[in-house]
């Protein structure tokens, strides 16, 4: 009794293209060399650089076929030959040799291609053609083996390097690289691969579900090869259809209703339920990695159709397009963004790969994600709050009230009771026509030993600051990045940004330059006269975490409403 074959030819191999018009996604590389062929304008050394499965080895073997095929026509090999077929398929050619350069990196193995190189071809009307694939892991005394060869070949003999890390080539063996044509493969659109995938199997005879193609698709990330590997290991589950369940279980993707879920714990701000979700996600066998990966594509979608429902940027059936459009309405651009970048910064970082606890770095990432939502625009809090126009802006995120309500307007806070004192109102601006001397004399000090206030004293330094003349260049700049940190007595503690330290001691030991500013601050201060300690920085240097928190603390030095605000509704402010 006769047995089938328990093993079949792999997809990838059985449809690999045999012209150049069957290359898929590389419109600007087939049709060049068809030309060069038809017109004899082949070069002797070509380098194809680009992500795995796109084409370049394929290609290489289309050039060798092209070039050895006694019936092409247009530059074009018949595919169909004695030669084309022992090409194609990788079999042995006394004139096309294949050398995986991997496993062939050594001195030694240039030196003896190199000589192989010097032999002609079978035939008159035949080529040499050597295909190195992954040529970027030639050693640098390999590359130089070989240096001379290209620069002066054989008659008849052709090169073609294949790589997917040109760059490396580049630092090890630059001068190889003016010697080669250069011909840099795209990445394989969505579209594209999706159409290749239902060319195959229209000649297998198998239907496939909608949606299912377009899933194998995405996940191969613009590689042909990786596409077709992939319906190969859907097909050994059930090979008389493609589903769109047995592309997700087969490959470990995470389906849409996964993320929909997500997308509605971030609009409730029910940060509890992410331990739920996550649980449930790692219970049901998903990479946390692959979750990830489908969450940046999913929020970039979703970012999309908010910003434009009619996108065509996004490629959705019609019912999961209805659905992420509601998801979308449940979130504002600005937090779908914000979690975007968050999510990008995190995968660079690498820490889910790295960290020995996976489930803990994912849900803390998704708790990041939750508490991002509700942005409120500053300008919009103040003027709810009675604040006068010209405030400056900044933005606040509110620790997850109800999201139905993110893009109403904030509402002014309820009266404050009893035991609070009332939101105070800004003074009003300062006046340059009176003349300072006709202002009423300012609060008197306080007493001895006991601190200022800290906002009155910092509201005077930068007045005192901004009216006081002659202090431009270097000694403006100084001042300009100087805080006040106190005042105790008559001692005005200020405290310097890095680098400033030595300008500003200068400044203020040199009553010529200074004297202005030391009476000027003195006589909003209340006091006779002042004097000047410097406090340094932590180390002599800012943080940028101390930058960000000094510039965010000088806001709410400059709006007590703000300040009040954020007090009241517990937000958290951020530059």
């Amino acid at each position: 009794m006769a047995h089938e074959p328990l093993y079949r030819t792999a997809l990838a191999r059985t449809y690999r293209p045999r012209g150049f018009s069957e290359l898929i996604g590389q419109d600007h590389i087939g049709p060049t060399l068809k030309a060069a062929i038809e017109s004899g304008r082949v070069g002797h050394a070509y380098l194809f650089c680009g992500p795995r499965g796109v084409g370049k080895t394929t290609t290489a073997r289309i050039l060798a076929m092209a070039l050895n095929c006694p019936g092409r026509s247009g530059g074009e090999p018949c595919g169909s030959c004695s030669s084309c077929e022992r090409i194609w398929s990788g079999g042995a050619s006394l004139d096309v040799v294949e050398i995986d350069a991997a496993s062939h990196r050594g001195v030694e193995d240039a030196r003896d291609l190199r000589r192989r190189a010097a032999y002609a071809p079978t035939s008159e009307e035949r080529y040499k053609i050597y295909i190195l694939d992954e040529a970027h892991m030639l050693t640098r005394d390999a590359w130089n083996a070989l240096l001379k060869i290209l620069e002066e070949p054989p008659p008849r003999v052709i090169f073609a390097f294949a790589t997917t890390e040109p760059q490396k080539i580049e630092r090890g063996a630059a001068p190889v690289m003016s010697r080669c044509q250069r011909f840099d493969f795209r990445r394989v659109s969505v579209r594209d691969i999706e159409g290749r995938l239902e060319t195959v199997l229209e000649a297998e005879g198998i239907p496939a579900e909608p949606g299912a193609l377009r899933a194998i698709a995405r996940r191969a990330e613009g590689g042909v090869r990786d596409a077709l590997s992939s319906l190969d290991q859907v097909l050994s589950f059930r090979g008389d259809a493609v589903e769109l369940a047995d592309v997700g279980r087969m490959l470990g993707l995470v389906d849409e209703d996964r993320y929909l879920a997500f997308f509605e714990i971030a609009a409730n701000g029910d940060r509890a339920g992410v331990f739920a979700f996550v649980q449930d996600l790692l219970d049901d066998g998903h990479d946390p990695a692959e979750f990830l990966r489908g969450l940046g594509d999913a929020l970039r979608t979703l970012l999309v159709l908010r910003l434009d429902p009619e996108a065509e940027a996004v490629e959705l059936l019609p019912e999961s397009r209805v659905r992420f459009l509601a998801a979308a309405e449940a979130l504002v651009p600005a937090d779908l963004l914000r979690m975007l970048a968050a999510l990008s910064e995190f995968e660079a970082s690498g820490m889910l790969h790295r960290s020995s606890q996976p489930r803990i770095q994912l849900e803390v990432l998704l708790l990041r994600l939750v508490r991002m939502e509700s942005t409120v625009e500053l300008e919009e809090l103040l003027a709810a709050l009675g604040a006068p126009d010209g405030e400056p802006a900044s933005r606040a995120r509110t620790p997850n009230p109800p999201r139905r309500q993110r893009e109403n307007r904030p509402s002014p806070p309820a009266a404050a009771p009893a035991s609070r004192s009332p939101v105070p109102q800004p003074a009003p601006p300062r006046q340059s026509a009176p003349p300072r001397q006709s202002a009423p004399p300012p609060p008197p000090p306080p007493a001895t030993g006991e601190p200022a206030p800290a906002a009155r004293v910092r509201d005077a330094w930068a007045a005192t600051v901004a009216e006081t003349q002659g202090l431009g260049g270097m000694s403006g700049l100084a001042l300009r990045g100087t805080e006040v940190d106190g005042l105790v007595e008559d001692e005005v503690r200020l405290r310097v940004q890095a680098g400033w330290r030595e300008e500003l001691e200068e400044l203020l030991k040199d009553d010529s330059r200074s004297g202005a500013l030391r009476a000027n601050l003195a006589e909003r201060l209340g006091l006779p006269t002042v004097t000047f300690a410097i406090v340094d920085h932590k180390g002599g240097r800012m943080t940028a975490g101390e930058a960000a928190r000094t510039r965010v603390e000088r806001l709410l030095n400059e709006n007590p409403q703000l300040r009040e605000a954020v007090k009241e509704l517990d937000l958290t402010l951020k530059e």
